[in-house]
């Protein structure tokens, strides 16, 4: 403002000093604006590469599915991780030795839940449980073979990355969970209720799934062919996952 009052105050006899002092301005003002103009593509492009790298949650995951495949795009940095994408024997470390590993089901994994990245792996194979709560939790990488989760709340859960084989989830309430790149062969899902739920790049090979609910269940297309040419999946489970026949 006092730059333009001083402008305005020339004298307007000075006509020379005047075109000068207005090229400075108009000179300084384009540069100012060029620098503003870099700064804010600089921030954008920060903005885009920051929204990029945010970990997911089932709200951000059911608003992006359709945009691009979460088994595609999310980094396989868990030993376990790709499991099933690469359809190999798996050979899991020795069971942690810990008295207390089952009870560490309750807390879950929170460094890296999205990628299943943990400090220590979240050991739950041949835990037994029986009507209890893990609502919410990030079970990001853990291993559940042989487990018993019957009749449990997994309602909110994340479970990406887990190795989940020859596992019990009878009953089991799956619904609004984040379930990505698990494998649950030879597991028995009777009874379990997907709604609203997020499935994709998941193995089911050889999995129960008598009388599972997967009523507005976000299903990726391949886990819908898996899901579909299973003998367990039958009448309403079938209408609601979408198969063809």
């Amino acid at each position: 403002m006092t730059t333009i009052n001083n402008i305005n105050g020339l004298n307007k006899s000075s006509s020379s000093s005047f075109k000068q002092q207005h090229r400075r301005i108009k000179s300084t003002s384009t540069a100012l604006w060029a620098t503003n103009v870099r700064s804010n593509k600089k921030e954008t492009e920060e903005e885009e590469s920051n929204k990029a790298t945010l970990p997911l949650t089932a709200s951000t995951i059911k608003r992006s599915f359709f945009a691009a495949s979460l088994s595609a795009t999310l980094t396989l940095a868990s030993p376990f991780g790709a499991m099933a994408d690469r359809g190999t024997e798996v050979r899991l470390p020795p069971i942690d030795n810990d008295p207390n590993r089952c009870e560490r089901a309750f807390v879950g994994n929170t460094i890296g839940q999205a990628n299943a990245v943990s400090d220590k792996t979240l050991d739950l194979r041949k835990c037994q449980y029986d009507n209890v709560s893990v609502k919410g939790i990030t079970l990001s990488g853990a291993l559940m073979v042989d487990s018993v989760f019957d009749n449990s709340d997994f309602s909110e859960t994340v479970m990406s990355k887990v190795y989940a084989t020859k596992a019990s989830f009878k009953n089991v309430n799956f619904t609004n969970a984040v379930i990505d790149r698990a494998t649950f062969d030879g597991s028995d899902m009777t009874g379990a209720n997907f709604q609203n739920a997020v499935l994709t790049g998941v193995s089911y090979e050889g999995a129960n799934f008598a009388g599972a609910n997967f009523e507005e269940a976000l299903i990726g297309d391949q886990d819908v062919k898996l899901l579909c040419l299973n003998p367990t999946v039958v009448d309403e489970s079938r209408m609601q996952i979408g198969c063809k026949n």
